[in-house]
């Protein structure tokens, strides 16, 4: 107990003397840092603050030090996001290697790989993104038709892949090829780590209802691949994917509580209760309460919800540190009622916006409300990325509860 009070204290003098003030203010729409050879930083205080965090090891904290990340323990990370709420922080870096492909990378890959690829994703030297969904294979992934051949000291890699987010903005992509097309279709997919600044690679933006496109097809004619960006085993690739939805479906699951458990909220406050502030500006209070009685108990319940939701999360997560068994299938009810959650809340949001909420574009509108507006019709993806809700359902029904098939 007296070394993590002492943690405590060095951590608290940390974050004053390194976090520059810029990073303590909300965060705007494009204030998200998402690192790579040709990243954007929206204020010189970002670039700093990844600096210093990536140097310390702090975007990923739990990571091992040998690598790159953090090395703490479970109760010093703990430690750690408390005071970085504490002061408001904003998140260093946002990252698919981190999300993703780090903690899978880090089971599977070889030494080699560990110590090329993990110190970049922590420092935010390469953007990522993922290479899974293809035409005609989304919610059966492992029929995929993406094909790697081997050519002596590399992969010659031929197909198309859908929905890779942020393709067109990465520098490269964690993906899954056929290399063995005779294999049952689970036992001949392999998982290769394919660098998009080539000839062989392009990117064709996905533009979506919002009016936003974040998602991409992704072609690949005849793309070069070193047989060293291969991880795991030749044709063992399946038991990385799935590994990696895993945490893919953990990232997704903390949608619903506001962007993976609403980091900028204070110790013992409501989740939701932006959301009652927000609706208090449109519907009006009485007595302090919101004056509409029936959107309030919407968004009580909703907050009530979302609190139950993340203190089972955070308890799923202890169990799985303390038992080094890594995300199970339980990942999937998260992402459902994650996913689901997420919706609800933009719901609830437009409810209380009215009239307000109808907005597209042109004057009458505030920034604000066309942004909610947008990302409410962006929320419906949530049940479609990272598996379907209906092959989460199936997934909870055969492995979480146990059902007869």
């Amino acid at each position: 107990m007296e070394n993590l009070d002492q943690f405590r204290t060095e951590t608290k003098e940390w974050l004053e003397e390194n976090c520059p003030p810029e990073m303590r203010k909300p965060m705007g729409p494009g204030d998200v840092v998402w690192g790579g050879r040709n990243c954007k930083f929206p204020h010189p205080d970002a670039k700093l603050w990844l600096e210093r965090m990536g140097e310390k090891g702090w975007t990923c904290p739990t990571w091992p030090k040998e690598y790159g990340g953090g090395g703490l323990s479970f109760d010093e990370n703990k430690i750690l996001q408390e005071e970085l709420m504490a002061i408001r922080a904003r998140p260093a870096l946002s990252s698919f290697g981190i999300w993703m492909l780090g903690p899978a990378l880090l089971e599977f890959a070889s030494e080699e790989q560990k110590k090329k690829y993990i110190p970049e994703i922590v420092k935010g030297e390469i953007r990522w993104c993922q290479g899974y969904s293809e035409p005609g294979s989304g919610s059966d992934l492992a029929s995929l038709k993406t094909k790697a051949e081997d050519n002596g000291d590399h992969f010659v890699v031929n197909g198309q892949k859908v929905w890779t987010s942020y393709a067109d903005d990465c520098d490269m992509i964690f993906t899954l090829v056929r290399t063995g097309p005779q294999e049952p279709k689970h036992d001949g997919i392999s998982f290769l780590l394919i660098d998009m600044d080539q000839p062989g690679v392009t990117t064709k933006p996905i533009k979506l209802i919002s009016g936003k496109s974040p998602f991409c097809e992704t072609f690949f004619d005849n793309a070069v691949v070193p047989k060293e960006n291969l991880v795991s085993e030749l044709n063992k690739g399946w038991d990385v994917a799935k590994r990696l939805l895993q945490h893919e479906r953990n990232m997704i699951a903390g949608m619903g509580l506001g962007g993976g458990g609403s980091a900028k909220k204070k110790k013992d406050q409501p989740i939701s209760s932006g959301m009652a502030t927000m609706a208090k500006t449109y519907v009006g209070e009485e007595s302090g309460k919101l004056a509409n009685p029936a959107l309030r108990q919407k968004i009580a319940s909703f907050d009530i919800n979302s609190h139950a939701f993340s203190l089972t999360m955070k308890r799923a997560s202890e169990e799985s540190k303390s038992s080094n068994s890594g995300p199970s299938p339980a990942s999937s009810m998260f992402k459902y009622y994650g996913s689901e959650s997420n919706k609800l809340r933009y719901e609830l949001m437009l409810e209380a916006m009215g009239t307000k909420a109808l907005g597209w574009e042109g004057e009458g509108f505030g920034p604000a409300e066309l942004a909610i507006t947008r990302e409410w019709l962006r929320t419906k993806a949530n049940s479609i990325e990272g598996g379907t809700s209906e092959v989460q359902l199936n997934i909870i029904a055969k492995r979480v509860l146990d059902l007869p098939q």
